[in-house]
């Protein structure tokens, strides 16, 4: 007797056919829902399936009947207002949206206005939904309009609620009473005597991390890391951090930062401003000259930050011996050295990618697209800030087994790589002439970094990076502590950005919670566990959203470069044609297969190319190639190139 069962899963609607998917659980493949039966569910929608109880051979995905929806994935719809057929409709920036809904309170002057909108009803797959627009985010295409259209989409706001501005502003008019109050606290550490400053980049306005050094009479060195004491001023349950935990974090565009925090307290109150008493959380380390920690304190403190570097300030100290606190600046240059060849001695996998910024005109628009150059000052600020995560959660550890209390913490956990996709990645690679060494999928941190050493200056470099993060489990929030493979570190946590991560401000509390022995149990776990999975999900759509400015900003610099000829490299093959990327810009679009030339080209399964039946010319990944910009879509965030010539290899 066939036995059905049923599945909750997350529908994602993919491709001209409008095929449904929703992934069963771990391990299985794949379901598919024929267009006809999705009913009136959306892509991103969770839902109810029933799948019979028959095996699916290798290689094939299962189909089943959609039952219904558990709840809508978007509560508003982005998109642009536009005349079909005698009706106002939304064109949805979401091309996964597979149907056109009709506008209830549109009016014929909205047409090429981009809209927010929320559902009103659809009850019945034969008929159009129905939605009213619930914000007009400005004229299609400007880039003021398309900014706000990201972050709608992504489900954040870019102001804050009016009692969060109240709140906010209640706490700068008692400024001076909070700041009394906190020099009077006996538990806390006047630390205004050490020669502290803060390293950040040049254009930086919150300051949420710096570093102190005294040099100890036994040849040690004291070592700050002092970060903004968030929790002093935003308290559980107030209307500041209600929104923070819904926000989760701030959002870094091209243009602006969307803060967690309102601007009084991320740019003013809390921040680390030079020159100016402060209060910080503190993780105060006595250091050897070799590095090695040999005495930790713990809690809150008031600081003075006596200079301000940026990264290029700090880094030419360092360089040529000369400057402000330069035999402090050294030290710190040192020490952190010691610090990061540990790490890696330790199994900290080294990816570094391009990150791309832009120079913009006072239209905000980009007349520089280039990569980030990352400078040693970067990372001994990194190192850092790693060692104070890695010491708080490894103190945090120790404190509660001493005293026999609940462990509940907030860590930052990632777990070792799915052996499927590390299986799959030894296949790619070994196509391109690489080797990962794994034992059935099973890859160590080591191997990894033997993997990257030796692509280091290839073609094939940033490709293969990609790929093998990709492979990678993504780190997320939690209270179960399963250490961080990626770091190599068994206990860490994120404890020093709570300005604009939410996660650190709860580490903080609890920090305080567990030095003071307040007594914690299975409801709190339960509590910053639900937060914690909740903020998990905010960093990934945060994250995408950063990434579709920067495509937007990518693209909107290419429109004006229609017709020129770039050096760039193969990043991706498909049935339809290769992805290519630019060298400078990092802008990456498609090239058709009718565009590669007077030949039939085919992908070639398992090999990542490319070929030409007739000439057996081939276009394998991460390979050197001249393009020309053919077409420039912005509103669809798509570029066209045709090979011009491969560049010599």
């Amino acid at each position: 007797m066939e036995t059905k069962k049923t599945y909750i899963g997350t529908l994602q609607i993919r491709g001209k056919k409008n095929i449904g998917f929703v992934r069963l659980g771990e391990g299985q493949e794949d379901v598919v829902i024929p267009p006809d039966h999705t009913g009136v569910a959306l892509d991103g929608d969770t839902v109810e399936v029933v799948a019979s109880g028959r095996p699916v051979p290798a290689g094939k995905s299962a189909e089943v009947d959609l039952v219904r929806i558990v709840e809508r994935g978007r509560k508003e719809y982005i998109g642009v207002v536009q005349s079909i057929e005698g009706k106002l409709k939304l064109i949805a920036d979401n091309n996964m949206m597979h149907v056109h809904p009709v506008i209830d309170n549109a009016t014929p002057e909205q047409v090429g206005n981009k809209v927010a909108v929320k559902l009103v009803r659809w009850i019945d797959a034969h008929t159009e939904p129905i939605v009213e627009i619930v914000d007009v985010l400005g004229k299609n295409g400007e880039h003021e309009t398309e900014m706000l259209a990201l972050i709608r989409a992504g489900g954040f706001a870019s102001d804050f609620p009016p009692e969060v501005h109240e709140a906010a502003n209640d706490l700068y008019a008692r400024k001076d009473q909070i700041f009394k109050d906190a020099e009077n606290d006996p538990k806390r550490r006047d630390m205004r005597d050490r020669l502290t400053f803060t390293i950040d980049p040049l254009d930086a306005k919150d300051f949420d991390d710096a570093l102190s050094i005294v040099k100890l009479d036994n040849g040690n060195y004291e070592i700050g890391v002092h970060i903004a004491d968030v929790s002093h001023y935003v308290t559980p349950n107030s209307p500041i951090d209600k929104e923070a935990v819904k926000r989760g974090t701030s959002i870094y565009m091209v243009d602006r930062v969307i803060p967690m925090l309102p601007e009084v307290l991320s740019n003013d109150l809390c921040s680390l401003r030079p020159n100016t008493d402060r209060l910080a959380f503190s993780a105060v380390l006595e250091m050897t000259p070799q590095a090695e920690v040999v005495g930790e304190w713990y809690g809150q403190t008031i600081i003075h930050s006596d200079r301000r570097f940026t990264y290029e300030e700090a880094q030419e100290v360092f360089d040529t011996k000369t400057g402000d606190h330069v035999e402090d600046v050294t030290a710190l240059f040192e020490l952190a050295r010691i610090l990061r060849k540990a790490r890696f001695a330790a199994g900290s996998i080294g990816f570094e990618t391009d990150e791309v910024r832009f120079e913009l005109d006072e239209q905000k628009r980009p007349v520089r697209v280039y990569a980030k150059v990352r400078i040693e000052s970067m990372m001994m600020i990194e190192d850092f800030m790693l060692l104070a995560n890695t010491q708080v959660a490894t103190h945090i550890n120790d404190l509660t087994k001493k005293s026999g209390n609940e462990p509940v913490f907030v860590y930052r956990i990632h777990d070792t790589p799915d052996v499927d996709r590390i299986g799959e990645l030894a296949v790619f690679l070994k196509a391109l002439g690489f080797e990962l060494h794994h034992e059935n999928g099973v890859v160590k941190a080591s191997d990894i970094n033997k993997l990257l050493a030796s692509i280091e200056g290839k073609p094939e470099e940033a490709m293969i990076k990609i790929a093998t993060l990709r492979s990678m489990a993504k780190a997320i929030y939690s209270t179960q502590n399963i250490g961080h493979f990626g770091l190599a570190f068994k206990f860490y946590t994120h404890f020093t950005s709570p300005i604009r991560r939410y996660p650190d401000l709860m580490v903080h509390r609890l920090l305080r919670a567990h030095i003071d022995g307040v007594k914690l149990g299975k409801k709190d776990v339960e509590h910053y566990e639900r937060i914690s999975a909740q903020n998990s999900q905010s960093e990934v759509k945060a994250v995408r959203i950063e990434r579709d400015s920067i495509k937007y900003k990518q693209v909107e610099y290419m429109t004006t470069r229609i017709g020129q000829v770039f050096n760039g490299s193969v990043s991706g093959v498909s049935d339809f044609g290769l992805f290519v990327q630019d060298n400078e810009s990092k802008a990456e679009g498609l090239i058709r297969l009718n565009a590669l030339g007077n030949d039939f080209f085919e992908n070639v399964p398992g090999k990542y190319e490319i070929r030409g039946k007739r000439t057996g010319k081939k276009f394998r990944l991460g390979d050197p190639i001249k393009i020309k910009l053919i077409k420039a879509d912005l509103e669809g965030k798509q570029l066209d190139f045709a090979v011009v010539e491969e560049a010599k290899k």
